[in-house]
């Protein structure tokens, strides 16, 4: 029983490398598409709005254990159009763009998943 789990263990331990490095992947080609997605659909009056969205160093999904990365606007009045304001009705454009993009985010990490368990 003790072989058995230190195969079992080294076989985790082979997964997650091949895994993380796979997973690095879809998160970037994800982060680039919602990305390339919101700025298509974004409210445009000077441009500015659209310029200023961006994401994070896709350098850094997996380093430090974390796969994440940031994308949206940095103009200042973003979120207002985002979520609208009392005033204003909302004109979202990052919401709609990472919701057209979940489907495949979510069958793409589920493969992931998959094959990692079935060896």
């Amino acid at each position: 029983m003790d072989d058995a789990l230190r195969k079992l263990a080294a076989d985790i331990k082979k997964a997650a490398k091949s895994t993380g490095a796979r997973a690095q992947v879809v998160i970037r080609k994800t982060a680039l598409d919602i990305e390339a997605t919101a700025k298509s659909i974004a409210p445009v009056d000077t441009g500015n709005l659209k310029g200023s969205i961006g994401h994070s160093d896709l350098r850094t999904v997996g380093r430090s254990g974390s796969l994440a990365v940031e994308i949206g606007p940095t103009a200042s009045y973003g979120i207002y159009l985002e979520m609208g304001t009392s005033r204003m009705a909302p004109q979202p454009f990052m919401g709609p763009a990472a919701d057209r993009h979940a489907p495949s985010f979510e069958q793409a990490m589920a493969q992931l998943g998959a094959e990692a368990l079935n060896g």
